[in-house]
């Protein structure tokens, strides 16, 4: 599964090379920051909609615009999905409010 996001990772970075004239995702970065959050906003909120419609099919699809739109913008910062598999591996095993705990207390 990691392999795939990892991939997409490799795609992603590519892509920062290319004109926006040749590539979506070269588009999205020639637009900015702002243009990539409006993007994730999009999908979050084609997500609810079709979970509200109970479309497991339509949210899968959602789902993924939501994590593509999200590792653009992963790549746009210099990031990559390592640090948010890293991120999830460090929460495995604590419960949402020891989580939640931690992270008020730091």
């Amino acid at each position: 599964m990691n392999d795939v996001l990892q991939q997409l990772a490799l795609v992603l970075e590519q892509r920062k090379q290319q004109s926006a004239d040749q590539s979506y995702v070269a588009s999205l970065y020639a637009k900015g920051l702002d243009h990539i959050l409006k993007k994730i906003g999009e999908e979050a909120t084609e997500t609810v909609m079709a979970a509200k419609d109970g479309d497991k099919d339509k949210i899968v699809y959602e789902v993924a615009d939501l994590w593509f739109h999200s590792m653009v913008l992963l790549a746009h910062q210099e990031l990559g999905p390592e640090q948010v598999i890293n991120e999830l591996q460090r929460r495995f095993g604590l419960s949402g409010l020891q989580e939640k705990a931690q992270r008020s207390s730091s």
